[in-house]
């Protein structure tokens, strides 16, 4: 390679990395070192072998930018997102399971005392319609 050549391709993968870790990620792309390559036209060999400083810098920009909470890559940043959301969701799934429990045990109690009522209401009528001398006014039924 010629200096000329090597100092357009470098210009080029600096390039290439300020488009990625901006967060201007083409589709199909990530923000990783095949896109990196990819993108300044670069073999992947050549960015191992001619410039290792690059790569490097790049792989620490990159874990700068991701340990700072910014995403160079919004398809990241949209995954995290997700996947709090799911979380959040999930508790709240969980509490309105618990509560449907609750009110399901309270409907099964407040039937079982209304059943029980009942049951008192038609015996108490029977002990008073077998009563001749009660001393009950009796109501009329609906």
């Amino acid at each position: 390679m010629t200096h000329d050549h090597q100092a357009e391709a470098e210009t080029r993968i600096r390039s290439a990395m300020q488009q990625l870790l901006a967060g201007s990620v083409p589709d199909g792309l990530k923000c990783d070192v095949k896109s990196l390559c990819t993108l300044a036209g670069v073999p992947r060999a050549t960015l191992y072998r001619t410039y290792p400083h690059l790569k490097a810098e790049f792989d620490r920009q990159r874990t700068a930018a991701q340990e700072a909470g910014q995403h160079p890559d919004p398809r990241l940043a949209q995954i995290e997102r997700l996947k709090a959301e799911v979380a959040t969701l999930r508790e709240r799934l969980s509490r309105k399971n618990t509560e449907l429990d609750a009110l399901k045990e309270f409907q099964v109690t407040a039937l079982s005392r209304l059943a029980a009522q009942h049951n008192e209401i038609i015996r108490l009528r029977m002990d008073l319609e077998s009563t001749p001398q009660a001393e009950v006014r009796v109501f009329p039924t609906r």
